[in-house]
């Protein structure tokens, strides 16, 4: 599992996870402490909180994956920033995103080459939960490469 998650990122720790019928639940943090700021670019390695982050990835073994990240949000110790924290991001995932770019590639991929139902009902049959309305989103927001 720690290579799997190794694969994400090399930053990530794998801690531990959970395997139910239809899906498995692996939970990481960083091993990260300096931190650059995304805003001004200045470094930091105060930690403001750490919160959990959850987001789905692609299928593994026939189930579903959920990844919860333990994240750090930081202080940004610039009095020029225009932000006070930062919360520390990974290039596997856009900052909000509930699923990875490999999951969001697959989902464009095979939506470029059928319609967004019949996209919708090919994932859920590999275990990965995805609604058409999150399909034409997720095309509205990447002008798909793929078709």
């Amino acid at each position: 599992m720690n290579e799997f998650v190794k694969s994400l990122d090399p930053a990530l720790n794998y801690l531990t996870h959970e395997t139910h019928e239809h899906n498995i639940i692996i939970i990481v943090e960083s091993s990260r402490h300096v931190i650059v700021c995304p805003y001004c670019g200045k470094t930091s390695s105060r930690v403001h909180s750490v919160y959990q982050r959850e987001f789905q990835d692609l299928p593994l073994q026939d189930k579903q994956v959920t990844i919860i990240l333990n994240n750090k949000k930081y202080f940004c110790d610039n009095q020029d920033c225009s932000h006070r924290t930062f919360a520390e991001r990974f290039n596997f995932i856009t900052p909000k995103s509930r699923k990875t770019n490999r999951l969001i590639g697959k989902i464009l991929r095979l939506s470029a080459m059928v319609s967004s139902v019949s996209a919708s009902q090919i994932l859920k049959s590999d275990m990965t939960m995805v609604s058409k309305s999150t399909i034409c989103n997720l095309l509205k927001k990447n002008v798909c490469p793929y078709g």
